[in-house]
């Protein structure tokens, strides 16, 4: 199966092509078009045109359109989780759940088109302000560059590209190359939507070559980037005064303080960690227990960890499968040796069978250590005994990340210290960092990026406020 190139509304052929493999299994899928710099010149031009066209439409118009693409997708659900399972070996039950979320983005946006709005000031406030009226209204900044990761191929790019139709904007999107198939596809569903010819353009290919004249082009007004630290942060000093919205990724944490229930929190925490192979941006890398609850905790935790199933991503009982490269299984394995050499407890896991990392769980491993202070995005988490939740706050925020952490406490001081303590974009009480929701503010700090997703708080990245005076004098 050869893929095309989508400009302007148009399958384009590339004189490149590079074959998509199964993270699974290594079986040939299709054939990936390769864009070169003058099919990325045709993508930005095409959006560029299309940008008058999308910033005079109705928000009713927007809103319809997102609405017919959720529609669409909820008809070719089971198609769209294939898809994802055999482009990024995601289990297909953990696969259907993202499709599901992707609709729920894209009628969030949908809802959002219609709520853009400004707001009247009182001029007269301040003196000189008198016989004076004021409003804002927000206006869609143009050309959107937006470049996705592999691990929520298909959700992920829907927190860009909804937000931005739903804003009147116009998008170059770059898909990861593993798993670009579920973008070709949102292209088929947006065409039968009634998107205009333009509006989205997907253009595949190197970093190196896409996604730098997409970043440096004048005509892009905005990147919105997904992906690792390194990439985001040559990204920032590449764009110029673009505005730039930067997701990074974390090493996220959760707390554990004594007294609370462990039967009802395990299972969760399990979930956490090991979804998707724990290859998500707020999959639970580190946990702090108290040491009150530790010994209970480990026991109890790796015994949940080796019931987990094991195999093929097609198969609905899978919950763990293989990790998206054979390099990334190499990292790991090294990463994981470095923590053992050092001291650490391998408690299970630790080992691979083929491109699959079976969950590993790593007691007291130093903090100096990859597998502590780095992103694992592997199936392994870290779990360290503490004497107070104040030493693991110090421990938590001790981190170049700062996404989002969680605590389990029943003590409601301890919680509210913790949400003012801990140093990162989105505190969990009683819960992991894992959660969200598609509709919430999401982003971080530190190294874990610049910026918020969560539809409505992306519309107001993805346009511009203006300010009207009108003087009655």
């Amino acid at each position: 199966m050869k893929k095309r190139l989508f400009i302007n509304g148009e399958w384009i052929d590339a004189a490149s092509y590079i074959p998509l493999l199964s993270p699974y299994n290594e079986q040939f899928i299709a054939e990936i078009p390769e864009a070169s710099i003058e099919h990325v010149d045709q993508a930005i031009e095409a959006a560029y045109r299309a940008r008058t066209t999308m910033a005079k439409m109705p928000a009713h118009q927007r809103a319809n359109i997102l609405e017919r693409l959720s529609r669409l997708l909820e008809t070719r659900a089971d198609e769209a989780a294939r898809m994802i399972a055999m482009e990024a070996a995601k289990p297909i039950t953990t696969a259907k759940g993202e499709v599901a979320r992707t609709i729920q983005t894209y009628k969030f946006a949908a809802e959002e088109a219609k709520r853009i709005h400004g707001e009247t000031l009182p001029l007269d406030a301040a003196p000189g302000g008198e016989n004076r009226m004021a409003y804002t209204v927000r206006e869609p900044l143009g050309v959107i560059g937006a470049i996705t990761p592999f691990n929520f191929p298909m959700n992920l790019v829907a927190h860009k590209v909804g937000p931005a139709i739903a804003a009147g904007n116009t998008v170059v999107l770059k898909p990861a190359l593993q798993t670009p198939l579920s973008s070709f596809f949102l292209a088929e569903l947006l065409q039968e939507a009634g998107l205009p010819a333009g509006a989205l353009n997907i253009v595949t290919g190197r970093g190196s070559v896409v996604g730098e004249r997409i970043v440096t082009d004048d005509r892009v007004k905005m990147i919105t980037f997904t992906g690792s630290p390194a990439v985001g942060m040559g990204i920032r000093n590449k764009a110029g005064l673009k505005r730039v919205t930067l997701e990074l990724g974390s090493n996220s944490a959760v707390i554990v303080d004594q007294g609370v229930q462990l039967d009802k929190l395990i299972p969760r925490c399990v979930t956490g960690a090991f979804s998707y192979q724990g290859q998500v941006c707020i999959s639970l890398q580190r946990i702090y227990v108290h040491e009150n609850v530790y010994e209970e905790f480990v026991s109890k935790f790796v015994e949940a960890t080796q019931k987990l199933k094991i195999g093929d991503p097609l198969d609905p009982e899978t919950e763990i499968s293989a990790l998206i490269s054979p390099g990334d299984v190499k990292r790991t394995l090294s990463w994981i040796e470095e923590a053992r050499q050092h001291g650490a407890e391998i408690a299970t896991g630790g080992i691979a069978e083929g491109n699959i990392v079976y969950p590993t769980v790593i007691l007291e491993a130093d903090p100096t250590m990859k597998v502590s202070c780095q992103e694992v995005f592997a199936p392994i988490v870290l779990i360290n005994k503490v004497r107070s939740v104040e030493e693991a706050i110090e421990l938590v925020n001790d981190s170049r990340y700062g996404l989002q952490a969680g605590i389990y406490t029943d003590n409601v001081h301890t919680a509210l210290e913790a949400a003012e303590r801990l140093h990162v974009g989105g505190v969990m009480i009683n819960d992991i960092p894992t959660f969200r929701v598609d509709h919430m503010p999401y982003g971080g700090v530190k190294e874990s990026g610049l910026g918020r997703e969560g539809v409505k708080y992306a519309v107001e990245e993805m346009t511009e406020l203006k300010l009207v005076v009108f003087n009655r004098n």
